[in-house]
């Protein structure tokens, strides 16, 4: 009998040649080997057909009940700048409960402006990405969906909220959620390219409380003050909102909880803001 979870795999180590072969004949592509980009859950790669593939990996408990189909689903909004979306393919792993999924995309020739989440240094940004980010962030808010979003590859409810500050902050009495709206739900720098703005990587979207991504994003810039200043201004309405406080102690929740690594550049700054918002947030 399979079971429910399966053995972790590190696509960076783990053998993927057999996946790009299936993925070539699924999609009808050829895959450059010399470009492919190998990360724990993904791997991506350019086409001799000038897109991009991105191929993933997720057990069954992390697809949850509204599918697998976040990049695909992204492709009918609206006013929010990302690749475009052309075809996609899915399978389930033999005898594992695993489910692979391919997308071909287009190939966006700038790059993600943080080799994981955060960032170390000021990638200096023009005033055009600033706009950019704005106006996706703000068309992609006035929009609706059924989906939830997935932070972190869990849905985003009111439970989970009230879960996640409980455990850190517990002065914060009153997380209820006022306002939810569609979300990029993983909005880190690593999902956003420059300097020509592009917004990447949609299996997390969903509705999910206001101030999420803006959260996120200055989250992971705080061990740049300037930038994450930046971020906070340019998505103050979101930030100074109480649900926004409240995003922000949500993401600062995991940086400085019971498993917070003293090493972590974004900690100290981290617990500075977190003691602001707990203050800001008491009756």
């Amino acid at each position: 009998m399979v079971g429910s979870v399966p053995a972790p795999v590190d696509l960076r180590r783990h053998p993927v040649e057999g996946v790009l072969i299936r993925v070539e004949r699924g999609l009808n592509v050829r895959l450059n080997r010399d470009d492919v980009v190998r990360k724990r859950r993904s791997v991506g790669a350019r086409t001799e057909q000038g897109t991009w593939v991105r191929i993933e990996r997720r057990g069954f408990e992390r697809i949850g009940q509204q599918g697998w189909n976040g990049t695909e689903a992204a492709a009918v909004l609206r006013g929010v700048v990302m690749p475009q979306w052309y075809q996609g393919v899915t399978w389930r792993e033999a005898d594992e409960p695993v489910m692979w999924r391919a997308d071909e995309l287009e190939l966006v020739a700038a790059q993600p402006l943080g080799k994981g989440a955060l960032v170390r240094e000021d990638p200096g940004l023009p005033e055009a990405w600033w706009a950019g980010l704005n106006g996706s962030l703000n068309a992609l808010s006035s929009q609706h969906t059924y989906r939830i979003a997935t932070p972190d590859s869990e849905r985003v409810t009111q439970e989970l909220v009230t879960r996640k500050l409980g455990e850190v902050f517990p002065a914060v009495t009153d997380t209820t959620v006022g306002r939810w709206v569609p979300a990029h739900g993983d909005l880190t720098w690593a999902n956003v390219m420059g300097p020509e703005f592009c917004l990447i990587d949609w299996e997390d979207w969903g509705m999910a409380p206001r101030g999420l991504d803006a959260a996120t994003l200055w989250g992971n810039a705080l061990a740049v003050p300037d930038l994450a200043d930046r971020v906070y201004r340019e998505r103050r309405a979101d930030m100074e909102s109480r649900d926004g406080k409240l995003m922000a102690l949500f993401f600062l929740s995991k940086i400085v909880g019971p498993h917070a690594y003293e090493d972590d550049p974004l900690l100290m700054p981290a617990r500075r803001e977190a003691a602001r918002l707990v203050n800001d947030l008491q009756p």
